[in-house]
């Protein structure tokens, strides 16, 4: 679990450290990854982009010291982190994680648990993506878990989508009736779409340019542009209550308004790390919402696996991503 790596304080895992020891030297059961590419979170990257006003120069920098000071990336404010991909170029003798030297990987836990060392001052990135290109090490534990990356698809358009699996497997495994999603034109929104099909969908987006994008790749029954904050107005937009609702909107608020837009009886899963789980529960209690309320943990058995599966099945979800990620068609092959 890495409770050896913990710094401080003591006893505490990996997770909840405020420091890890990132050393390069692979325990018994540890694997060493050469880091090419951090995927900040959303949430994270937008909190740090408003604090420092989109000066790119700045995130960069803050993000280089929270990474030096803890020996991980943990976002002070958010709490939230992001995952990597590199290549693994160390393997403990006794790692039960079935890598091999030379094998690229994308780490399916988190950064704020992942020992991190960065060593090139990310002099590559321009401090105005969630993706930054990176030189460093990390550390996986017994219990981490990474996923080699498929050989036909692009670094980045991977990335993308394994920083976000947990996502649509939580909706395969929970969907029925109508569903909703929260901050549907994002990479997690999409993908939940996606796992939906087949049923009615709701895409709920923040605006017109969002509407037409997801519109154009028909992926929801129906799009509406709205506050995903005020929850009365998102309640009325929506009309009839909602079976499941997932809430992928990288801003803090939106609790009430997903339990507002859920039916008696239904579920609301929180896949956003901005998301406030005392709101979300004194919410529900003060709104005699008789809800379940999920925690998108961001693991489910198999989730990436079942991720990459829908992007390479479904078009509309590729040209979603690649849209965002700016990528042309050719870069992307089949």
């Amino acid at each position: 679990m890495g409770l050896h790596r913990v710094l401080a304080p003591a006893g505490v895992l990996p997770q909840a450290a405020e420091r890890l020891d990132a050393s390069p030297v692979v325990g018994d059961d540890e694997v060493r990854v050469r880091v090419e590419r951090l995927n900040l979170d959303a949430a994270s990257f937008r909190q740090l982009s408003q604090a420092y006003g989109g000066d790119g120069d700045a995130v960069r920098a803050a993000v280089l010291e929270i990474i030096g000071r803890r020996g991980k990336m943990q976002n002070p404010v958010t709490g939230s982190g992001g995952m990597l991909l590199g290549t693994v170029d160390a393997v403990g003798p006794a790692s039960p994680l079935g890598l091999a030297v030379g094998d690229r990987v994308a780490t399916l836990v988190s950064l704020t648990l992942t020992p991190l060392a960065v060593h090139d001052g990310l002099r590559g990135w321009d401090g105005r993506g969630e993706q930054v290109p990176c030189d460093g090490h990390a550390i996986l534990f017994a219990r981490s878990v990474a996923a080699k990356l498929p050989a036909d698809l692009e670094p980045e358009l991977a990335l993308a989508v394994l920083d976000v699996c947990g996502a649509p497997a939580l909706v395969r495994r929970h969907k029925r009736g109508k569903v909703l999603v929260l901050g549907a034109a994002g990479k997690s929104g999409s993908l939940c779409l996606a796992a939906a099909r087949g049923l009615e969908t709701v895409g709920v987006v923040r605006d017109e340019a969002e509407r037409r994008l997801l519109e154009g790749a028909g992926l929801a029954t129906e799009v509406l542009v709205a506050d995903a904050r005020d929850a009365v107005g998102l309640a009325a937009a929506v009309g009839e209550p909602a079976d499941v609702t997932v809430v992928c909107v990288d801003v803090p608020g939106c609790e009430h308004a997903a339990i507002l837009a859920t039916r008696p009886g239904g579920t609301v899963i929180f896949f956003s790390m901005a998301t406030s789980f005392a709101a979300a529960a004194l919410g529900a209690e003060g709104l005699a919402a008789d809800v379940t309320m999920l925690i998108g943990n961001g693991y489910v058995p198999g989730h990436a696996e079942y991720a990459i599966g829908l992007l390479r099945s479904d078009s509309a979800v590729r040209d979603l991503f690649r849209a965002r990620l700016g990528l042309r068609l050719a870069d992307w092959a089949v």
